[in-house]
């Protein structure tokens, strides 16, 4: 239920054109959520595919960072946030997703 939630809250919070031009994926406990903002419009899915930036964390912690109630930064730093990939990518979904 939270991974529906979390992928419906993506494809609203990314629109059609993000701008990111890459591939992220967020691993979570429930499953996948794969971003191609390489494509307009920009897709987002449950598939398992290879990313240019992966986030792994818990979809309640996902959840809580695109609410802005948990800052990205104390995550990772707590182990709560597990990037693996391009940080330039890192860095453009904390801005496009942190707090909104």
């Amino acid at each position: 239920m939270s991974l529906q939630i979390l992928t419906e809250r993506v494809t609203s919070m990314l629109g059609t054109d993000s701008g990111l031009d890459a591939t992220v994926k967020f691993k979570t406990d429930e499953g996948n959520v794969f971003i191609n903002s390489k494509v307009v419009p920009n897709t987002v899915t449950n598939e398992d595919l290879e990313a240019d930036c992966t986030f792994e964390i818990s979809t309640k912690n996902a959840l809580k960072l695109m609410d802005g109630d948990l800052n990205a930064m104390m995550a990772y730093m707590m182990g709560k946030l597990k990037i693996d990939g391009d940080m330039g990518v890192a860095m453009k979904i904390a801005e496009t997703f942190g707090g909104k």
